[in-house]
């Protein structure tokens, strides 16, 4: 009678997958430095490979013709502030003196034409000259007249001193020339360009005397310090991994640690993954370089129902089907009970998933079912077997 070696399965609901993934090496911080304004560049401070610290002036662009604005609009601004300050002083009193000057003697001129305009009444009305000659008389009268107002009103206006609403329109021209220069000193701090972070200059793209365009890149700079991996994975797995979790990253011939820092929320249109970015250690800085591929073999639980069975326990069923024998009732034992001897059945499996040497699957087994692993293809069923003790032999 055939002996048989048998297992005990039993029932799981999940297993480990281990997947890898692939993705690449970037650092936290990089940009392409460029210009907000137009202009010439004519002063480069830096070339590649050149560490540089944070606001250390990098580049530089012609200034003359902002300088000659500012220089134009710093003297028209102390003129604007001298007539502002003689607005608030008001008129001189030699100014007033010499318009009340002029007022009386338009008052001397007046009263001579009066008269004049009276003699030649009483001689038109004698007959002695035209009407014409009365006119004039009277018209210059008025005239005096006019111009005595005008004088006296002027008077009025220096004594009174200046109004306020002069006043008001010089202090708004100032603050319009105080405007314009505060936008001219922005353009001039515009016209050097500065690093943002420390770093290394990677790349430089122009050189002194190219005429650049606002945002236009000239320097490449790249953060030293930090590396990162930026890996998809599928939402089921990156919903199983905790931020600042330890994981293991391959790099060439490598491994190296890195810890979870973020998960993105967005999903990618185009691989429907969610990016992880994992950080690397920072003694792995000098080891590697931005741009490289990282692998990170990655261990997924799968929810799934079934039971492990090594792969010797398969067999070819029917319509490309798969079975797995296991002991049946118990058919006769020895009295010596050291052996029992059971009869083979067949049970349907359908596979699930396939691990190296062991198969999960799930079909018509029964918790506790021994199943028989080896030798297989010299049974069938019905058959009467001896079990025997499956000595060192563990599948999980």
């Amino acid at each position: 009678m055939l002996p048989v070696e048998t297992i005990s399965v039993k029932p799981v609901d999940s297993y480990q997958l281990l997947r890898s993934y692939t993705g690449s090496l970037v650092t936290r911080r990089s940009s392409d430095l460029g210009f907000e304004r137009s202009g010439k560049l004519v002063r480069l401070t830096v070339d590649e490979g050149d560490w540089v610290k944070a606001s250390t002036p990098l580049a530089y662009l012609d200034t003359r013709n902002l300088k000659a604005q500012q220089r134009e609009l710093l003297a028209t601004l102390a003129q604007q502030r001298a007539q502002l300050k003689e607005l608030f002083a008001g008129p001189r009193s030699e100014t007033i003196a010499a318009a009340q000057a002029s007022v009386r003697d338009l008052s001397s001129q007046l009263e001579l034409a009066r008269k004049k305009q009276s003699r030649r009444e009483a001689l038109y009305r004698e007959g002695a000259i035209s009407r014409e000659q009365l006119d004039e008389a009277a018209s210059q009268t008025s005239v005096f007249q006019a111009r005595l107002e005008e004088a006296k009103s002027q008077v009025d206006e220096l004594l009174a001193g200046t109004r306020p609403e002069r006043i008001e329109a010089q202090q708004a021209s100032i603050q319009q020339l105080n405007a314009r220069l505060a936008s001219l000193e922005i353009e001039l701090e515009n016209s050097i360009l500065k690093a943002p972070f420390s770093g290394t200059i990677s790349a430089r793209l122009l050189d002194e005397g190219t005429v650049v365009s606002p945002g236009q890149p000239i320097l490449r700079l790249v953060e030293d310090g930090a590396i990162q991996a930026r890996i998809g994975v599928p939402v089921s797995a990156a919903d199983q991994l905790q931020l600042n979790s330890q994981q293991s990253l391959q790099i060439g011939q490598k491994t190296y640690r890195a810890r979870v820092s973020s998960i993105l929320p967005e999903l990618d249109s185009s691989t429907r993954t969610l990016t992880v970015v994992l950080t690397l250690d920072p003694k792995a800085v000098r080891q590697v370089s931005p741009g490289q591929v990282a692998r990170w073999k990655l261990a997924e639980t799968i929810p799934t129902a079934g039971y492990w069975l090594p792969t010797t326990a398969l067999v070819q069923g029917v319509r490309g089907l798969w079975s797995c024998y296991v002991l049946g009732e118990l058919a006769e034992s020895d009295r010596s009970g050291v052996a029992h001897v059971f009869s083979v059945e067949r049970r349907d499996v359908e596979i699930l998933q396939t691990q190296s040497n062991r198969i999960l699957v799930r079909g018509t087994l029964r918790p506790g079912d021994l199943v028989i692993v080896g030798g297989t293809h010299r049974l069938v069923p019905g058959q009467r077997v001896r079990s025997k003790t499956v000595a060192g032999v563990k599948v999980p």
